[in-house]
Formats: C-alpha cells, structure tokens, sequence
C-alpha cells in the first residue's frame, strides 16, 4: 500500500504561480511513476505532468513552458511548479503514483481568478 498526501494548492491571480507537493509512504520502494492529474469541473481528469523513477518526464501540452515537474527519490515526493498560471488551470490536482497499480492523493484545489 502506498498513501500519498498533496499540499500546495490555493486562490492565485492569473499570471501567478504556485507549488503543489506530494509525499508517499507506505511501500514505497515499488513506485516507477509519479504524476499530477487535474479535474476540472465537468471534465474528466487528465494528465498534467509525469516522472518517471529515472528522471523521464511527461507533460501535456497544454502546460508546457509553464510547469515543471520534479521528484525526490531519496524523499519520496514529487513537486509540480506552476507558473504564468491562467483561470482555464483551475482544477482540483491530484497525485499519483504506480506501484503495481495507481494509487490517488486526496486533491488540492487551485482556483486561478482573472
């Protein structure tokens, strides 16, 4: 089993930034993939951003230049850096991570105003 708490999220103006935060435990030692998701509402969740245990990343297109992934193997945590924010980026994030199956973090809000 594997828990994963977020932190991060919060009210910002457009153009401005955020840091979202997630910490595993449990057995870690199975997880390749860590990953933010984002639902926003009435839509269905999507990806945001990948990492891969060595490093490979993945993101939508639609936050490329603006987010940065990054991961802590020695930690166990991944960061999504959000930058050049805009209100089409407000979602409940979440994160993930696949040990063997994918195991979901509770969500942070990031509501981003006009």
């Amino acid at each position: 089993q594997v828990q994963l708490v977020e932190s991060g999220g919060g009210l910002v103006q457009a153009g401005g930034s955020l840091r979202l935060s997630c910490a595993a435990s449990g057995s870690t030692f199975f997880i390749n993939v860590m990953g933010w998701y984002r639902q926003a509402p009435g839509k269905q969740r999507e990806l945001v951003a990948a990492i891969t245990r060595d490093g490979t990343i993945n993101y939508a297109n639609s936050v490329k230049g603006r987010f940065t992934i990054s991961r802590d193997n020695a930690k166990n945590t991944v960061s999504l850096q959000m930058n050049s924010l805009e209100p089409e980026d407000t979602a409940v994030y979440y994160c993930r991570a696949e040990a063997m199956r994918y195991y979901w973090g509770q969500g942070t809000q990031v509501i981003v105003s006009s």
